[in-house]
């Protein structure tokens, strides 16, 4: 195809060029070649599954924080302590999009000696989207689980509150099967803050009351987001099943902040929307036969597939499937950037003289 095309809405670009250029402007931005070769990564494999929010929409923030000593350029995260399967690590603000691979590295080593390998790590600089890191564990025949939590930052309210406590943490998970994995991720929150952000920038309401304005009432304008006071974020389940988004934020914080002893109390409010990440890896085969592990995820698999749906038009489909159908077809139509996100790109080539095209 050719590089880059102009379409109605933006831009469409070939992965292949759009990874080498981001590579190129993180380096610029002082990066060394491995921290750089990450992010690129990792930014447009968001991007490629349909993570908007979370692919090189955060480019310029990244290159940004490497150029102002937000993020560390170049160095490995430090572990704090260990065990047989278990270890806690300070990522010092190393990129998260270079240090979330080590980690799933370090996860799978375990867990090839052990059974299970599981990894938290405090003070990375934010990870981007959860689901590009899982086929690493995947694709070596684990089951896999990842959470992130943001200890400097609240903005998602606990049910029957109206001021915010948690962060919009996300969670994901992954196994094998027998055709295309199981890769799934969600927000603990009704939205990510990017996304309300995106909706401000494109002067649309949300889709469903994720927001919770100052008055208690829920709400669908953004724009109460970063009104003064603001808005702040639902807990997954909203205005009627709020309570139960409230336990699983519940359960990330603790399995994150906790864990690491770096909560709220102890992060600093520079380091901004640097995550904590608890990354756990399972190997199958030290419960079962790994083939037959794999039949019984793909009959679960095939079970949702087969069920009645409410709208013949619209089939069921298993949670994560779109993430891959979006990346199978941007692999060869290539990958779709809205004028917003281009000109955020457009700022990061002028910046660091990295011509887009």
């Amino acid at each position: 195809m050719t590089t880059i095309k102009q379409t109605e809405s933006g831009y469409r670009v070939d992965e292949a060029f759009i990874t080498d250029w981001a590579n190129r402007v993180a380096q610029a931005a002082g990066a060394s070649q491995a921290v750089a070769q990450s992010l690129a990564t990792y930014l447009v494999a968001g991007d490629l599954m349909g993570f908007r929010t979370h692919g090189l929409l955060r480019l310029r923030y990244n290159v940004q924080c490497l150029e102002d000593g937000r993020a560390r350029r170049e160095g490995s995260p430090r572990v704090l302590s260990q065990r047989r399967a278990t270890q806690l690590w300070d990522a010092d603000l190393l990129p998260g999009p270079y240090v979330m691979p080590l980690a799933i590295d370090a996860a799978c080593e375990m867990a090839e000696q052990c059974g299970t390998g599981t990894v938290v790590v405090r003070r990375s600089q934010h990870v981007a989207a959860l689901a590009v890191y899982l086929e690493q564990a995947v694709e070596r025949g684990f089951l896999v689980q990842l959470m992130a939590a943001t200890p400097a930052q609240s903005v998602v309210a606990p049910f029957g509150a109206k001021s915010a406590w948690f962060s919009p943490n996300p969670f994901a998970i992954g196994a094998p099967a027998l055709d295309h994995p199981v890769l799934f991720d969600v927000s603990l929150s009704m939205t990510a803050a990017g996304k309300i952000r995106t909706a401000i920038a494109e002067e649309r309401d949300l889709p469903y009351a994720a927001l919770i304005t100052p008055k208690g009432d829920y709400s669908v304008d953004a724009r109460t987001f970063t009104a003064s006071p603001p808005s702040v974020i639902a807990s997954l389940g909203g205005e009627m099943l709020g309570y139960k988004g409230t336990g699983l934020n519940l359960f990330s914080e603790i399995w994150t902040l906790a864990l690491s002893n770096y909560g709220r109390a102890d992060a600093n409010a520079s380091e901004g929307d640097a995550n904590t990440s608890w990354i756990q890896v399972i190997d199958p085969s030290a419960f079962t036969d790994l083939d037959a592990f794999k039949q019984q995820v793909q009959a679960q698999v095939d079970g949702i597939v087969a069920t009645t749906p409410i709208d013949p038009a619209k089939p069921v489909r298993v949670p994560g499937s779109g993430a891959l159908a979006t990346r199978e077809q941007q692999l060869v139509a290539g990958i779709d950037y809205s004028n917003a996100v281009w000109k955020q790109l457009q700022w990061c080539a002028e910046r660091y003289n990295v011509p887009l095209g």
